[in-house]
């Protein structure tokens, strides 16, 4: 252990993570004759070549032995990370992590959290905002909101509460637009469309129409809280999950012109955690959750 060359290993495998010398020199901080100097360290000190330049444009190529290097030293590094990281963030025993996605943070659990301190005024909740969930693996996060259907490989995942899909607009846009109150209306109005695959136009169009609706133009927003915040400015209309725009409707920032019509989906959110037994704290969280989730139905 004390003759391996920890900081040439560490060059390389970046280089074999970005697979480049000036990117990994980028991620490192280090110029990029240093790293060049770490790998040919690294060459001599083992005595085989773990890379050579290709004929198109000098890219490099890792030889055998340098993919086997690469994926080994790449992997013990992120190994070294990922228990480090939970060491740093060893929490107290009433201390709870939460990931989700962005909008679902914003619209809907962010206004619930005062409920959550009144109820368990112990339980510090911390809220993460990711997609991944590779999280849950190294105990960084105790459990996950998610929207959509899965799967979840080697993880327990149980539904947490339905959704319904309906369009909404700005009252300023509904005034001017000529208070359109018919599925048919909406060929000629502008369309927002989000990129929840959940949440598109041809849901709404196959269950409620028009057959003519055209789902090509309209701007396109990469969140559900942009989309609806878009809406909420007159940029167009909006198919919005009744879960994250039912406080919006409910204050008039939003309004639904064809009234309760919607487009029921079913389970769409999950609650996603590791398989073991939870702590006492995360099934508080857990079962606070439930509770919120079985106030409201989707409609």
């Amino acid at each position: 252990m004390n003759e391996l060359p920890l900081n040439a290993l560490r060059a390389f495998a970046m280089v074999y993570a970005h697979g480049g010398v000036r990117a990994a020199a980028r991620e490192l901080g280090l110029a990029h004759s240093s790293v060049s100097r770490h790998l040919a360290e690294l060459d001599r000190w083992l005595g085989v070549p773990l890379l050579r330049a290709s004929a198109g444009r000098g890219a490099l190529v890792f030889t055998p032995q340098g993919e086997a290097l690469g994926r080994a030293t790449l992997a013990g590094l992120r190994g070294i990370e990922q228990a480090v990281a939970a060491l740093r963030e060893t929490r107290p025993a009433h201390a709870v992590t939460l990931s989700t996605s962005p909008s679902f943070a914003i619209r809907w659990l962010l206004p619930r959290l005062p409920a959550l301190e009144k109820a368990h005024p112990k339980i510090e909740l911390s809220v993460q905002v990711e997609q991944r969930l590779d999280a849950l693996d190294d105990g960084r996060v105790d459990l996950a909101i998610r929207m959509g259907t899965g799967p979840w490989p080697d993880l327990h995942a149980e539904g947490l509460m339905d959704d319904a899909l309906y369009p909404v607009m700005s009252p300023m846009l509904w005034q001017t637009s000529g208070r359109p109150s018919k599925p048919a209306q909406l060929a000629g109005l502008r369309l927002l469309h989000d990129r929840d695959p959940q949440a598109s136009w041809e849901a709404w169009r196959s269950v409620h129409g028009p057959a003519r609706l055209s789902l090509q133009g309209g701007a396109r927003y990469t969140s559900s809280d942009l989309v609806l915040r878009a809406a909420m400015q007159g940029q167009g209309v909006a198919l919005a999950r009744h879960r994250l725009a039912a406080d919006d409707v409910a204050n008039g920032s939003l309004l639904r012109p064809f009234g309760e019509l919607s487009v029921p989906l079913g389970t769409a959110y999950w609650i996603v955690r590791p398989p073991a037994k939870p702590r006492a704290a995360v099934a508080a969280v857990i079962d606070w959750l439930r509770w919120q989730a079985a106030g409201t139905a989707a409609r």
